[in-house]
Parts: structure tokens; C-alpha cells; sequence
């Protein structure tokens, strides 16, 4: 990356340009007599506004087409695994073993990625998860199972830690919140429609077929990102040699966001995992009823991501995450005191409400801290709070339902979302 900027005190910027180099590629933009407060954060912002709408497109149809893939197993892992005979605790480690895997890669590849480049993960990782999609099938056994999920959360690793990073690297300054939006409203759209096809599919022709999709599908994403999806030089952060990541837990913002995101999805592993269970044998629901109640609360949040976003940009952001954690709390706590579609329908579409505000928000902060400390770096230290949670939180939640009952397996959840809300707020107070 290479930038002309005035000096400073200079009145106005008259040219200024900016070049990614990507492999036989040179995207260069160029803005003549552009009035601007003479700063080189400025140049570099005006140039990440043409960048980010050429890139922006395939990076987003790229993690569209994997989400769905990924999606559609969603309400089918945790029936598919109880009929193989796993117990709650098997269960929770089926899912704990995606997010042990995943915690451990990220930080790797995040570090690599501020060195190396961001598309090679993302594309390798693409590759990884359309073949052991295959695993499904021929797993016999809940370890079998477990395996594959375990190279499956290793291929998650080096995708969205890694393009939320690409993204972070191009949004324009002040503009974190509506861009992040854009990506998770793309995330999350394909996230939720999956859970549809997923329901459908199996009811119509098989898990096997559902599988074989999710193949497909995370194989046409590795097709687009490898021929389409441009490479860039990586911006330098403001501290040389990177700061370690020691020395980002110095920042309250980074220690508030990963107590948040820990707390947010210990509640949302202990939702994945027996939300399926408890709606097919407390409320009775199909694989494909199951299927609405998941796309409900991922397609909501999807669709107001964008508006969220913007919002974020103009108003208090961690208010809009403190808010939205309390919508969580609310939604997990009265789980239990559903009966039928209806009454879980609407508490999903809660739920989807309060992901949508907290996340564009949260997103545009750990952005700003990683204009800091490395953008790789900051985001895999933010979702691997993500991971360690959905480690935690699956095994946990296991355990409670083996012991107790289903239904304190959501009131767990809900408490631990204020636990992390409160955090926080505590964190971040200055």
C-alpha cells in the first residue's frame, strides 16, 4: 500500500492516490481537487471508499454462500447426534470441539494474516470446510462426530476472524459501523436461510442430502473467493514491532468486548445446542418448524444489521451493546415458559432484535482498536472470546441437563449474558 499525503497544516488535499497490490492486479484510485482536512488518515479514507466497494461485493457473496452451507446443519447436528445415542455432555462436547479448535487456530492465523495477507486463510480455510463436510456422512460414531466438527472449527477459524479483519482493514474511518453491518447482514442472511433449506431438505430427502449441500455450497464459495476476491498490502499499525497480545488486554475496550462476546455466546451454545431438543420434545416442533425458529432469529438480525449499523455510527456504541445484551438476558430467561410455535417464535425474533443492535456496534469498536494493535489480531481476540464461549457454554450446558433439567440450561445462559453485560460496562466506564 503506498499514499501521497500533504503536509501538515497544508489547507487542502489536491491529489492523493493509493495502490493495493494484488497478484497481476493494481488497483489504483485517484481523487483530483478532493477538499478535504489535511490528515493522512483522511487520504487513506477516501481511497478505503472506492476500495471497499470494489472488494466488498465478493467478499460478502463469499461468506454468504459458506454461511448457508454452514447454516443448514444447524437444527439437524443435535437430533443427528442423539440419534447416533449421545447423551447432553456428548452433545456439548460435539459442539465444544468446533469452538476448541477454532480458539486455538485464530490467534495463529490472525498474527499471520497482519504479516501475510488475509486471502489466503480465508480461501484455505473455504477448501477445508467443503471436504469435511463429507464427513457427516461417513462418521458412525459420536467421536467420529466429534472429529469432524473439530476440523471443521479449525477451517471457521481462518474464515471470519479473517475477512471481518479484510473488512476492518478497508472501512473508512467513521464509517465502521454501517460497513460491519453490511458484512453481517451478508453473514447472518446466509446463516438463517440455511437452517430452512436444512429443515426442508431432511424432511424431503434425507440428512444426507442436507450434508452433501453443505458441501456444495461451502465448495462454490471457495471458487468465488480464490478467482475473484483480490488480495491487499497490509495497512501498518500505529505501534512497530505489532503489540503482543498481552498487551491488548491492557485495553479496556478489547477486555470489555471479549467479556461481552464470552458471555453472549455461552448463551447462544446453550441455545444452538438444546433449543432443537427442547422444541422437538417439549413443544412437539418438526426438523422444519425448528428450522423457521432458527432462521427467524438469524434472519432478523440480518435484516437489521444494516440499519443498525448506521446507527452505530451515529450514536452512543456501547450504549447499543449494553442494550442489546439486556435483550438476550430477556430472551434465554423465558425460553422455558414457552408451549408452542408461536410463543418461541416470537421470543427468537427477540432474540434477532437484540444481536442486531449489539453487534454492528461491538464490531465498530474492536475496528478502532485495531487500527491500534493489528486488525487481525484484535478481531481473532474478539472471536476467540466467541470460541471459548461456545466451548464453555455447550459443556456446561450438557452437564445441567444431565443433572438438572433442560429448562436451567437457558437460565444459565441468561445469567451468564448479564454476568458479561456487567463486565462490560465495568470495563469500559472510562
Amino acid at each position: 500500500m503506498r499514499t501521497s499525503h500533504p503536509v501538515w497544516g497544508q489547507e487542502a488535499l489536491t491529489i492523493h492516490y493509493i495502490d493495493f497490490i494484488i497478484p497481476a492486479t493494481t488497483y489504483k484510485c485517484n481523487q483530483l481537487s478532493l477538499k478535504l482536512p489535511s490528515s493522512p488518515l483522511r487520504g487513506y479514507n477516501a481511497s478505503c471508499i472506492y476500495m471497499i466497494k470494489k472488494v466488498f461485493p465478493i467478499l460478502a457473496l463469499s461468506v454468504f454462500t459458506s454461511m448457508l452451507g454452514v447454516g443448514i446443519i444447524s437444527p439437524l447436528l443435535p437430533l443427528y447426534a442423539e440419534n447416533m445415542g449421545a447423551t447432553g455432555i456428548w452433545i456439548g462436547t460435539i459442539f465444544a470441539g468446533f469452538s476448541i479448535s477454532r480458539a486455538i487456530i485464530m490467534p495463529i492465523v490472525g498474527r499471520l494474516s497482519d504479516r501475510s495477507g488475509r486471502k489466503l486463510f480465508i480461501t484455505v480455510g473455504l477448501l477445508i470446510y467443503a471436504v469435511s463436510s463429507l464427513g457427516y456422512i461417513w462418521a458412525n460414531s459420536v467421536s467420529q462426530l466429534t472429529l469432524v466438527r473439530l476440523i471443521q472449527g479449525v477451517a471457521a477459524g481462518m474464515i471470519m476472524p479473517i475477512a471481518q479483519a479484510y473488512i476492518g482493514d478497508i472501512s473508512p474511518e467513521g464509517e465502521e459501523g454501517k460497513w460491519m453491518g453490511y458484512f453481517n447482514a451478508a453473514f447472518f442472511s446466509g446463516f438463517g436461510f440455511g437452517p430452512l433449506m436444512g429443515g426442508a431438505l431432511t424432511d424431503h430427502f434425507g440428512m444426507s442430502v442436507a450434508f452433501y449441500t453443505m458441501g456444495g455450497l461451502n465448495l462454490l464459495a471457495f471458487l468465488i473467493a480464490i478467482f475473484f476476491l483480490p488480495e491487499i498490502s497490509q495497512p501498518k499499525v500505529a505501534t512497530s514491532p505489532q503489540p503482543s497480545f498481552k498487551r491488548m488486554t491492557t485495553s479496556g475496550i478489547i477486555r470489555g468486548l471479549f467479556s461481552f462476546r464470552l458471555s453472549i455466546s455461552l448463551g447462544r451454545g446453550a441455545f444452538a445446542t438444546f433449543m432443537p431438543i427442547f422444541a422437538a420434545l417439549y413443544v412437539g416442533l418438526s426438523p422444519t418448524l425448528i428450522g423457521v425458529l432458527l432462521a427467524v432469529f438469524i434472519l432478523l438480525m440480518s435484516l437489521l444489521q444494516v440499519y443498525a449499523g448506521n446507527i452505530a455510527d451515529r450514536f452512543n456504541r456501547r450504549a447499543l451493546v449494553a442494550l442489546g445484551g439486556f435483550i438476550n438476558l430477556v430472551f434465554l430467561a423465558l425460553i422455558p415458559l414457552t408451549s408452542n410455535f408461536w410463543q418461541l417464535f416470537g421470543l427468537c425474533a427477540l432474540g434477532g432484535l437484540g444481536g442486531a443492535i449489539s453487534i454492528p456496534a461491538a464490531s465498530a469498536m474492536a475496528i478502532e482498536e485495531g487500527r491500534k494493535f493489528g486488525m487481525g489480531s484484535t478481531m481473532a481476540m474478539v472471536a476467540m472470546a466467541m470460541s471459548i464461549g461456545m466451548i464453555i457454554g455447550p459443556l456446561l450446558s450438557g452437564v445441567i441437563a444431565d443433572l438438572v433439567n433442560i429448562n436451567s440450561v437457558f437460565y444459565f445462559g441468561a445469567g451468564m449474558v448479564l454476568i458479561g453485560a456487567s463486565l462490560f460496562i465495568w470495563f469500559t466506564r472510562s
